[in-house]
């Protein structure tokens, strides 16, 4: 698997084949943007834990976690690539120091609200630049991205990152998110142009290539 260019190249390195460099932050969603209610908040971590059990934190309980910054790009798979996002936020990696996975969990499923869903790997999910973000660039995140909770997986496609984050569910086997079963592919790495799901091989997907 070939190493994507380090930043020391320019921003051109940076840009993924078949993508275009755009300023600022383009907004990109499915559906309309959730009224966040602090009262009714959550995150929880479910499905295979180790213990069986389910963990839940309320909104206000969000700031005893771990906290790091991350500097990295956005890549949409219908093309644009914004760069130098400085994101604030939990490390995705301290999800599973907190509440473990059960053995045999590789893949996990990242649900937010409306029921969007979005599946990954589980070292996708564990990777150093992986976090559920509260701020950008030194500010809260607005309601339009992703406020109070967004997942980000810089180093894939943005249809694995979504906005309004409430919940890791750990899977033990793997099954496709909202847009995986629209016809975008199960592991979605920019560098390998991974956008659709007719591209990928057999082992890429849960049961195969999607239909």
């Amino acid at each position: 698997m070939a190493e994507p260019p380090s930043p020391a190249a320019g921003v051109s390195g940076r840009i993924p084949p078949g993508q275009r460099h755009v300023h600022g932050w383009p907004v990109s969603h499915y559906g309309p943007v959730p009224r966040f209610r602090p009262e009714r908040w959550n995150l929880r971590v479910f499905g295979a834990t180790a213990s069986g059990e389910t963990r839940e934190w309320a909104f206000d309980g969000l700031a005893d976690l771990p906290r790091v910054t991350v500097v990295a790009d956005l890549h949409c798979a219908s093309g644009p690539t914004s760069t130098d996002h400085e994101w604030y936020g939990i490390p995705a990696a301290a999800v599973l120091d907190l509440v473990p996975p059960a053995p045999g969990v590789r893949h996990i499923m990242a649900w937010a609200e409306y029921g969007y869903s979005a599946n990954m790997r589980l070292s996708d999910f564990t990777s150093p630049e992986t976090l559920m973000a509260t701020h950008h660039n030194g500010e809260p995140l607005t309601a339009e991205h992703g406020f109070p909770l967004r997942l980000v997986v810089p180093h894939l496609y943005g249809y694995k990152s979504p906005k309004w984050l409430r919940g890791i569910e750990y899977l033990t086997a793997d099954r496709r998110g909202f847009w995986e079963e629209r016809g975008y592919h199960n592991i979605a790495d920019p560098w390998k142009q991974q956008r659709y799901s007719y591209l990928e091989e057999d082992i890429e997907g849960p049961h195969g290539p999607a239909s």
